[in-house]
């Protein structure tokens, strides 16, 4: 997958609106709407736009509980844990990480009693050796 220069500008203004239209990006990217509307349809079709999402805003989730989870997995337990996790909707992201953990998933659920809740189901995750928490303060941004 070669992408270019161009191709990550366009995916950085995607990233900021998914919903811009082939117009507006064409306006801020100084191209055509047509070479827009090529290279999207291109990186699409090569996967490197695997598809759109909705970001919900923050004044929609006001007062709900973010919180980073680093899990430990035993040997051999990964995918059924990621399974588990997947299942579960408080858990917004996952990803494998390096170091002491082995997984780091976003919780997000609307008070401070449902995340002790969520993370002990976590916890009790047949694989999960241990989980340690932190609370998101704030986000400074996001993209």
């Amino acid at each position: 997958m070669k992408i270019t220069a161009h191709d990550q500008q366009l995916l950085s203004v995607l990233r900021e609106n998914a919903r811009a239209s082939t117009a507006e990006i064409a306006r801020r990217l100084k191209l055509s709407r047509t070479t827009v509307q090529s290279r999207i349809e291109r990186l699409e079709r090569l996967g490197v736009i695997g598809g759109y999402t909705v970001r919900v805003h923050d004044a929609a989730e006001h007062g709900h509980i973010r919180a980073h989870i680093m899990i430990t997995v035993l040997p051999k337990q990964m995918a059924s844990v990621v399974e588990a996790l997947h299942a579960m909707p408080a858990v917004r992201a996952l990803h494998s990480v390096s170091g002491a953990f082995d997984l780091m998933a976003l919780g997000v659920v609307p008070s401070v009693g449902e995340m002790d809740e969520l993370t002990d189901r976590i916890g009790a995750i047949d694989g999960v050796e241990r989980t340690t928490s932190a609370i998101v303060l704030s986000a400074k941004f996001e993209r």
